[in-house]
């Protein structure tokens, strides 16, 4: 398979899935400085730096379409301004990553794909906006969407291993708390599946859940990395007394356990990392052992 992909917002997955789908493809990719824009002609993507370029011939010539550039208050920044020449194309697939952060807290209970968005952040809140105004012009243009909600993304570069070596680290506990999680890698495998089978998307949007298979409270996979890299644990830090940025801090706001079931059944999905065992351990291969 192949073609042409247009990646509005070319980010850390979006980067991750073009190494993935290799020479048969041509990606283009949106960024919003030149210095981005260089590195990313390094990695064989064509790059336009946006706001600042007409994007109506590479959302013509696109079969396919990647959006995941952070919404604002009033939504996704690329369908304020492109939604019109988006519903006048036919691209055989279009893709949009969104955050499991739409589903809201739901006090370490499982959610699906089913179960309804109650963002409680102003970050889930734009997303499940952005999401609507994706299915929205889906439906007006009769092409396929697939909406990725996202877990808490890690791998090369955004690994533990720095802070626990430095002795930065600290195991915030908050009881009850679990996270769902995703390594990047399998985000562009789960993407390129469903890219390979347009079908399972339908015009107003089709979702599915990006995760591995098993949620945990954040202070486990921490300890797991330690051990991993024969490190001290780092020392343990109950979550009302813990140094905490307003960002950091409303992460631990919602707790959740996301099932991943349709992306595995419909999009035929085996995961390269099922748990953060194996993703740590493959990152800690990667960046040369302990």
């Amino acid at each position: 398979m192949g073609g042409t992909l247009l990646s509005l917002g070319h980010g850390y997955s979006a980067r991750a899935l073009a190494r993935r789908l290799g020479s048969g493809w041509r990606v283009i990719g949106t960024t919003r400085s030149p210095e981005k824009a260089a590195a990313l002609r390094e990695e064989g993507v064509e790059p336009r730096v946006w706001p600042g370029t007409d994007l109506a011939d590479d959302i013509a010539e696109a079969t396919h379409i990647l959006a995941s550039a952070a919404p604002g208050e009033d939504g996704d920044p690329f369908l304020q301004r492109l939604g019109g020449a988006l519903e006048r194309v036919r691209p055989a697939w279009v893709g949009y990553l969104s955050t499991t952060g739409v589903y809201g807290d739901h006090g370490g209970g499982w959610v699906d794909e089913e179960t309804e968005l109650a963002p409680g952040t102003e970050r889930g809140r734009r997303r499940a906006l952005a999401e609507e105004q994706w299915r929205s012009v889906s439906e007006q243009g009769g092409w396929p969407l697939a909406i990725f909600r996202l877990a808490g993304i890690y791998g090369p570069g955004r690994g533990p291993f720095e802070k626990v070596r430095s002795g930065e680290a600290r195991r915030i506990v908050k009881p009850g708390q679990v996270f769902s999680r995703i390594h990047v890698e399998d985000i562009a495998q789960v993407v390129e599946a469903a890219m390979n089978r347009p079908g399972e998307a339908a015009p107003g949007g089709t979702a599915f859940n990006v995760c591995d298979d098993e949620p945990a409270p954040p202070e486990d996979v921490l300890a797991h990395a330690a051990d991993l890299i024969g490190a001290p644990r780092p020392p343990e830090v109950p979550f009302d007394a813990a140094e905490m940025s307003p960002m950091a801090r409303s992460f631990y706001s919602e707790s959740k356990r996301v099932r991943n079931d349709r992306m595995k059944t419909r999009l035929g999905v085996s995961l390269l990392y099922p748990t953060y065992r194996e993703g740590l351990a493959a990152l800690r291969d990667a960046e040369g052992g302990g």
